[in-house]
């Protein structure tokens, strides 16, 4: 009943799905909330995720030359009102700090929401010739936006994140840049975390304040909903003329450097569980895992089964396995419920009568298959399982994310679709923001997500006025 019990505690998807999200963060024990309102604790389990993805995303970052810097917290007021269209874009998320101790500051401080202002600042001051070009940085940080509905690590006032900020002598160059890394953001969500996603351009509507271009990689989400989890800006020379960064060129005359921004945070989180997670709870792919196999003794407290199943750890850990036992005095249907609910890619089942016949029993978390396997190479026959985990789990999100993707090429069609098939739609659009307006004020909230890289033509005409169409869309509602 106890085992039961455990397993109830998580809502059913399609009962609620915005509840069961809350009750795999909460029973995973991925986050805890605080007495500031909007800001939240990210603990171990939480935190060991976002490590992964550090790790892993810095060292693709380190491969393309990118180097790590660290820049202040606090923004000057005058310092952001620079760049008019950026600030407009922030100001209703801002928050201001307007003492230091006892007395009030000459002038007030943004906590940063983001720092092209302060790598704007740093260049100008730092970069001088041709020679200088191109500067490369990254910094891993945490910013502040005042959101007004806060979800933990899909939206929170204070978030962890790595933004990179680059300098080049050509716009060709700053336009290369922000492709590369939309790409590198793009494989990394595939290959490590088997989310398979849309790479695309935001409209003029969506991109970011104060960008030429922004790029987008999108996620569909269990329930249907869309998912920005990476951008990449190009910001032209825009900022560079705004806060005078220029450098001396081979022909001796001054010029505007090209600069890029892009950016992935700890939403990563919230979209694996929701790609992912299922009424069990947590389902994690192995690459991003902090533990990849869950040993679990069978009949503990039987001579020589303990120690058996510490060996067996041992052997998987050496072999550079993540792995863990659960020692614990619950009951073994217990400590499946709580391993299948962390998603812990698989677990090794080991009691008397596997010891005896020399072998163990691989559980994996995606599909509950049962491998029974000798504990001769078991640490090459788990690797093998993980292997086939990843691939699987990332096939499986494409085919979902595939069957709940659309084609609207009328009015009527795009409408039916919006109002009862939650997913992306594919549909043709004029290019005017009056279309992209109208779409999201007349079907509830449904925006332009991206304009597709790979453009199909649907059609000679705009799906929503009928006029000329210009591009494909991936339309849908998002969080």
């Amino acid at each position: 009943m106890a085992d039961k019990k455990f397993v109830e505690e998580i809502t059913s998807m399609e009962d609620d799905f915005a509840q069961w999200y809350t009750d795999v963060v909460r029973k995973a024990e991925l986050t805890g909330y605080t007495q500031v309102k909007g800001f939240m604790v990210i603990k171990p389990a939480g935190y060991a995720i976002w490590e992964n993805i550090q790790r892993e995303l810095d060292r693709r970052f380190k491969e393309t030359g990118v180097e790590n810097v660290y820049l202040p917290c606090l923004i000057p007021e005058s310092l952001l009102n620079k760049e008019k269209e950026h600030v407009e874009g922030f100001a209703p998320e801002v928050a201001w700090v307007t003492y230091g101790g006892n007395q009030k500051l000459e002038e007030r401080m943004c906590v940063r929401p983001t720092s092209e202002t302060l790598f704007s600042d740093f260049y100008a001051k730092d970069v001088h010739s041709y020679r200088d070009l191109p500067r490369l940085y990254n910094q891993w940080c945490s910013v502040v936006r005042w959101e007004k509905t806060t979800r933990p690590f899909l939206r929170s006032r204070e978030f962890l994140w790595q933004e990179g900020h680059t300098i080049h002598a050509t716009a060709k160059e700053a336009e290369e840049r922000t492709e590369q890394m939309l790409n590198l953001y793009a494989d990394f969500l595939e290959d490590f975390l088997a989310i398979p996603v849309v790479r695309g351009q935001k409209t003029e509507k969506e991109k970011f304040a104060g960008a030429v271009a922004t790029y987008t990689i999108e996620a569909l989400m269990h329930d249907g909903k869309a998912l920005q989890c990476g951008t990449s800006h190009n910001f032209g020379d825009g900022f560079a003329r705004a806060y005078g960064i220029q450098y001396v060129d081979k022909d001796n005359t001054l010029k505007y450097v090209s600069q890029t921004s892009w950016g992935m945070t700890t939403r990563l989180i919230g979209a694996i569980i929701m790609v992912h997670g299922d009424n069990s709870g947590l389902k994690l792919p192995p690459r991003v895992a902090p533990v990849q196999a869950m040993v679990i003794p069978i009949q503990q407290k039987k001579e020589g089964v303990l120690d058996k199943a510490e060996s067996l750890k041992n052997v998987l850990v050496a072999a550079g396995i993540r792995a863990r036992l659960d020692d614990s005095d619950k009951s073994p249907g217990w400590k499946f419920s709580d391993q299948e609910m962390r998603g812990i890619p698989v677990r090794l089942e080991i009691g008397p009568k596997d010891i005896e016949k020399g072998q163990c029993v691989i559980v994996r978390r995606d599909t509950r298959e049962k491998i029974v396997s000798p504990l001769e190479g078991i640490a090459d026959k788990v690797k093998e399982v993980l292997e086939q985990i990843q691939h699987d789990m990332f096939e499986n999100a494409k085919a979902r994310r595939d069957a709940m993707t659309y084609e609207a090429r009328t009015k009527e069609e795009f409408t039916e679709i919006a109002d009862s098939k939650p997913g992306f739609i594919k549909a043709m659009w004029c290019g005017d923001v009056e279309c992209e307006n109208a779409i999201k004020d007349q079907l509830g909230g449904v925006t332009s997500r991206c304009i597709p890289f790979h453009q199909e033509h649907l059609s000679d005409t705009c799906v929503w006025c009928g006029r000329p169409a210009r591009k494909m869309v991936c339309w849908g509602r998002a969080y």
